[in-house]
């Protein structure tokens, strides 16, 4: 899923920060989200979010929750299939801790951030990195061991890590099941945090740190934006007045460089999640013939997806045939697949929150034509370029000796022409790749030098609109010591082998055609 440089796109959020009596309801109206990101186009959670749910809505998966919700409002919320050991997420936090010199203070998510009947929760990234908790309305407090007095001499004779969780709401969970609460038995063990507090305490610690320390920590709206992400703008806003005499510092960065670098256990999630796609991928290649619509062939992805234990699609599908096939995020998957169309599909899993992000490109009637070849195997070679030279160092800036995005830029420059005889370098429109993990765009700097851990995509892509002709492939990648390990290498990219995959299939629209009754 290629990322570029902006996005747009409305959020409806009904914020309820239920932390404490002064402060009981924000009502929010709905927010343009407007982002300048750089090319890894990290704002995509909140764009790709809400076009999942549209694309949820045609597979109609959820009639009878739906129904219930329409009375009881709260969002559902889809645990991840698996988690790391608590241990991990707590390395995490003492390491964050390590790098500031005040509190963090973190608000998930409420539960509200949208207001679609089809709406499946899903935990803000950075804070289920943190703490692995996949439900509304918790907040994390951090203090940072070394700052046991702040500039005032006063003391925080606190816990260092407290969870805090909305109290049980018995009535509330007949409707949308079993949430964790404060006073769970077992409940420290189940989360990791050997102190979890009800949420309404948060007020209180908020303020006596507050007395403490000069500078908290947490995450602050993007100064690009509109008014920045609802939540993120809601959140500081209670903050600021819980807490008027500190000053806001973000830690999204520092979160962030901590997330490019992948844990064992999150590199064998990605993994089951590429593999996953990769099935998906290959019935596409199995099933695809015209007469096909879009929708069709996203739907039985999906379903392989769901069948393979992912939880979650890791963004909307993008099934574009013909001239849908030169627009990069294209979701209306409404046309029909003609006779000699080709078909973008860039569709990929989420396993226990991890993307994956696989693309393919298709002739619909099973045998590419001889410009649709041409320009394949173009995209081919750039991609091919590309990983002969992904190692640690490399870069996916667009300037500079490590660039892996010049690399397949100029082979693509070098390697044939449009219809009216010029390069195709401008034809290739996006960055070349991306880190995957949490966010199928996700977090950290794109033009950090990659390091062993780190898994990224490689994308490249032409597109012709003049000539209804789109080409990508992408892949997906763990950065090893001396190169790399290609997670999607079970997936055909050659010509011959996509062609001699679709045959069979082909064959059998051929003996039916042949088998119709003619019309005459």
């Amino acid at each position: 899923m290629p990322a570029f440089d902006s996005q747009l796109s409305t959020v409806n959020y009904e914020g309820i920060l239920a932390f404490d009596s002064q402060l009981s309801t924000v009502n929010c109206a709905p927010h343009a989200h407007l982002g300048n990101r750089g090319d890894r186009m990290s704002g995509l959670g909140g764009w790709v979010r809400l076009r999942t749910f549209a694309f949820r809505l045609a597979v109609a998966l959820f009639i009878v929750a739906i129904a219930l919700f329409k009375v009881a409002g709260p969002a559902r919320a889809q645990q991840r299939r698996e988690r790391e050991p608590n241990s991990v997420y707590a390395e995490r936090r003492g390491k964050l801790l390590s790098q500031v010199d005040g509190p963090v203070v973190l608000a998930g998510y409420t539960g509200r951030e949208e207001e679609s009947q089809t709406y499946i929760f899903a935990q803000e990234d950075n804070f289920y990195y943190l703490t692995a908790h996949n439900e509304e309305g918790a907040a994390l407090l951090l203090v940072p061991e070394r700052a046991n007095h702040g500039a005032n001499a006063k003391a925080w004779d606190g816990p260092r890590e407290i969870l805090f969780l909305p109290p049980a709401d018995r009535r509330r969970q007949q409707w949308i099941g079993v949430r964790m609460a404060p006073d769970d038995p077992g409940i420290a063990d189940k989360t990791g945090f050997a102190a979890v507090k009800p949420l309404p305490e948060l007020r209180a610690a908020v303020e006596k740190l507050a007395d403490i320390f000069p500078n908290f920590y947490t995450i602050l709206p993007y100064q690009k934006e509109l008014g920045g992400y609802p939540h993120e703008k809601e959140w500081t806003g209670w903050l600021a007045q819980a807490a008027p005499q500190v000053k806001l510092n973000d830690v999204r960065a520092a979160i962030g460089a901590m997330r490019q670098k992948k844990s064992p256990g999150e590199i064998a999630f990605l993994a089951k999640a590429v593999d996953a796609s990769v099935d998906a991928h290959l019935e596409a290649m199995k099933m695809m013939r015209p007469g096909l619509y879009e929708y069709q062939v996203a739907a039985k992805m999906v379903y392989i997806h769901s069948m393979e234990g992912c939880e979650a699609e890791a963004y909307a599908p993008i099934v574009g045939a013909g001239f849908n096939s030169t627009s990069l995020h294209y979701d209306q998957l409404s046309k029909k697949i003609e006779d000699g169309d080709i078909v973008v599909l860039d569709v990929g899993a989420q396993f226990s929150g991890y993307a994956a992000d696989i693309t393919r490109t298709l002739p619909a009637n099973g045998k590419f034509t001889p410009r649709q070849r041409e320009i394949y195997e173009i995209v081919l070679g750039a991609q091919n370029a590309a990983i002969a030279a992904l190692k640690p160092g490399m870069t996916f800036a667009r300037k500079g000796p490590n660039s892996l995005w010049q690399i397949a830029y100029d082979y693509i420059n070098s390697h044939g022409k449009d219809k009216e005889g010029r390069s195709l370098g401008p034809y290739f429109i996006h960055g070349l790749g991306h880190h995957i993990g949490l966010d199928v765009h996700d977090a950290g700097d794109p033009s950090r030098p990659l390091e062993p851990s780190m898994v990224v995509t490689i994308e490249p892509g032409i597109y012709i609109p003049e000539e209804n002709l789109g080409v990508r492939i992408e892949d997906d990648f763990l950065v090893t010591e001396t190169g790399y390990k290609m997670l999607s290498d079970k997936l055909p990219r050659s010509v011959e082998e996509i062609e001699k995959i679709m045959a069979p299939s082909q064959k059998e629209r051929s003996k039916g055609k042949e088998g119709a009754p003619r019309d005459d």
